[in-house]
């Protein structure tokens, strides 16, 4: 079942040929986590799909209150019985039917849906963890690359990259072979007490994790956090790495190449996350 425009139906009566997000990627969406109904980073989440559907220069409906989508997701756990569990939602927002790659309207509509999934709070995964370079195709820096839209070609083909050689991720490079993000999250680098992680002028995520790591990290005096490009070079020289997203919270990365890495930071940091968890 999902949420389509306030109404739970089918997921299998809303896709059409016509449907903008289907055809052309005109579409965002925000990939969140919901703890016993509870939507962490909420705030977050929901002023980066304005501020994203402002840049798509979508119609914003005037019902599009913080507290209106909020109320439609938690109907949506609801319907899955899902408000006592733990779930990854996805809220989708396409363009209106109609037009080719012009438009014919700026209206949209909403679909949300939820899956469950295991862990209440974040957990930090001692398992091998491989990754390498995805060179066939770069990232172009631009706002547009920063946004969560269905345009995910490079994330769907390097994905298969990464499976096809036994890795668990690869590192997306841009235009100008700076190393800008993981498949599936943000990529933060450490080397002694300096945290780096790439700015979104390098075409990174807007990352909702990537923001909370970032004012976690400001808050260790013990840590220097600089948001500066990172080169390939870099990576075997780091005493850490580690990717964010809003699912898993931190993954660390054990192996890039012949290179294998610790995970202090990272545990350090994370600790610090479950805790703002606990307390948001």
């Amino acid at each position: 079942m999902i949420n389509f425009n306030g109404n739970i139906q089918e997921n299998d009566s809303v896709l059409t040929p016509s449907n903008r997000g289907y055809s052309y990627g005109d579409a965002l969406f925000e990939t969140i986590k919901a703890s016993h109904g509870k939507l962490l980073f909420w705030e977050d989440h929901y002023f980066r799909l304005m501020a994203s559907m402002r840049i798509m220069r979508m119609d914003i409906p005037m019902a599009f209150t913080m507290e209106f989508l909020e109320a439609e997701i938690l109907k949506t756990l609801e319907s899955e019985g899902l408000n006592q569990a733990s779930a990854r939602i996805k809220l989708q927002v396409h363009r209106a039917t109609g037009g080719l790659y012009l438009p014919t309207n700026k209206e949209v509509t909403f679909i949300i849906s939820a899956q469950k999934i295991d862990q209440d709070f974040y957990l930090l995964s001692e398992e091998l963890y491989e990754v390498d370079l995805f060179k066939d195709f770069y990232i172009a820096p631009s706002l547009l690359s920063t946004l969560k839209t269905n345009n995910k070609a490079i994330n769907v083909v390097g994905s298969v990259y990464a499976k096809e050689n036994d890795l668990d991720n690869c590192l997306l490079l841009n235009t100008d072979k700076s190393v800008v993000e993981a498949l599936n999250g943000n990529i933060f680098l450490v080397k002694g007490n300096t945290v780096k992680t790439p700015p979104l002028t390098d075409g990174c995520l807007k990352g909702v994790m990537r923001k909370q790591i970032i004012q976690i990290l400001e808050l260790m005096p013990e840590l220097e956090i600089e948001e500066a490009s990172i080169s390939p070079f870099e990576l075997q020289k780091a005493d850490e790495l580690f990717i964010t997203n809003v699912i898993t919270g931190i993954q660390p990365i054990t192996k890039y190449r012949k290179k294998e890495y610790k995970n202090t930071v990272a545990k350090s940091v994370l600790q610090k996350l479950n805790v703002k968890v606990r307390l948001g």
